[in-house]
């Protein structure tokens, strides 16, 4: 492994204490994976499936499946913290392709966060109360970018209440569409018309893109490789248990939405749960729904931008980004630069960008992730280890290269050029760190 990546990726030389099971990984991935994407997307997807939002969530489930068994090979295999950049850096050594991974994970918890302060600032929020949505999703970002600033614990404590608030909201979604079905309400009918507009599979696809974004969150599993009792049993059975999981219950969401509601409404809303509640005539308040979807959408930004934060610390430690980067607070010993950067790129793409564009750019750059782990799993299928580990047969990191592939055909040209703009300034950034610590090596020679 190179120096540069294994600082990015660093592991204690004694190791750290395996003390999480099957279960709490489970629960960690779950967790994880049942976002605030299903709170915000249900709408898009309904305006290019129209009713049948169900296919898409099947094909993004395939793309999800596929890839978790590359990541399950991959973590068991090389139980060390690190992800993606790690596998890279593994298969071809080559520390500006290792860099490159490591930054689009960075880039993409930076546009999920915009995306998901978009959201915030939409018609849930308008069920509390009214405010203009840019100033309102700004005020947003700086709040949580002092939650970041405060320190990681505060920031995890707050996320252990919100995923139990986050998690309480699509029970309730769920209990209100089978009462609704239950006392003969809704049009069951309606999951199976397509939008009228727009061809059957070329919406399937555009959809898939956007349902992908409502899966992602396992691969943040590989973090805790060193701290998993018995890796190699526990991973593949908490990641794919975990995965199917998120699957039923964004179906029973996604069928339940379009029985309650028609497609065209669904399409016409940032809050289309909030929509699906509100219709059912349940009962429960349209404010205090609101109030729950707001805190997964915040937790759910608050994640992405620590963990976009910490990366850019991580690429600065290693001399991958400009040192500015690894700059930390005296008392608080959180690395503010980086957060701070993280938090005013965040603030301009909420302005220029909306939801649907920030989530399929967020698809884009962590398709080109999987990507390289699954080319990575084949090249290192020669590296033999001495313990046992998941082995996941060669087709399925082919058919993993073959839908990532394919998805990102689907993507459009604007979305394309935002990832260019994101790899050329990340290129710059490492460029410029290489001239400086290079610098610095000479001073220190001479």
């Amino acid at each position: 492994m190179s120096r540069e990546i294994a600082a990015v990726t660093p592991t204690a030389p004694i190791g750290l204490k395996r003390a999480v099971g099957t279960p709490l990984l489970f629960a960690f991935i779950v967790g994880d994976t049942l976002g605030a994407g299903i709170y915000t997307l249900v709408g898009t997807m309904a305006n290019d499936v129209g009713g049948v939002i169900w296919l898409p969530l099947l094909l993004a489930l395939v793309v999800a499946l596929l890839t978790a068994g590359t990541y399950a090979e991959l973590i068991t295999k090389y139980p060390h913290a690190g992800g993606a950049a790690r596998y890279v850096d593994r298969a071809f050594g080559i520390p500006y392709l290792s860099f490159l991974v490591g930054f689009l994970m960075m880039a993409s918890g930076i546009t999920t966060a915009a995306a998901l302060a978009n959201a915030f600032a939409g018609d849930y929020l308008t069920a509390l109360i009214d405010v203009p949505p840019i100033p309102t999703a700004i005020v947003f970002i700086a709040v949580l970018t002092l939650i970041n600033l405060r320190g990681v614990r505060e920031s995890l404590a707050a996320n252990l209440v919100a995923s139990v608030i986050e998690v309480t909201g699509l029970v309730i979604v769920i209990v209100v569409c089978a009462i609704v079905f239950g006392s003969g309400g809704g049009d069951p009918s309606r999951i199976f018309e397509f939008a009228p507009d727009v061809p059957p599979l070329q919406g399937a696809f555009a959809a898939s893109i956007i349902a992908f974004f409502s899966f992602l969150g396992f691969e943040a599993a590989a973090n805790m490789a060193e701290e998993v009792k018995n890796p190699s049993k526990a991973y593949p059975r908490a990641l794919f248990g975990a995965i199917f999981t998120a699957a039923v219950v964004y179906l029973l969401i996604a069928i339940g939405a379009v029985i309650v509601l028609p497609p065209a409404e669904l399409a016409e809303s940032t809050g289309p749960l909030l929509e699906v509640v509100a219709a059912s005539g349940v009962g429960i308040p349209s404010w205090l729904f609101g109030l729950i979807a707001l805190v997964a959408i915040a937790n759910g930004a608050l994640l992405f931008m620590v963990m976009a934060s910490r990366v850019g610390y991580g690429l600065a430690e290693a001399g991958l980004l400009p040192h500015a980067f690894a700059r930390v607070l005296p008392n608080r010993r959180t690395p503010w630069v980086s957060i701070v950067v993280v938090a005013g790129i965040t603030i301009c793409l909420t302005i220029v960008g909306d939801i649907a564009t920030l989530a399929e750019t967020t698809v884009l750059l962590l398709l080109l992730v999987f990507l390289s782990a699954n080319v990575s799993v084949l090249v290192l299928k020669k590296d033999k280890v001495d313990h046992s580990h998941f082995n996941v047969p060669r087709f399925v990191p082919v058919l993993g290269i073959l839908a990532c592939i394919v998805l990102l055909a689907q993507q459009s040209w604007t979305v394309w050029i935002g990832a260019a703009v994101y790899v050329a300034v990340g290129s710059v950034l490492y460029f410029v760190a290489r001239y400086g610590r290079k610098r610095s090596e000479r001073k220190q020679a001479a």
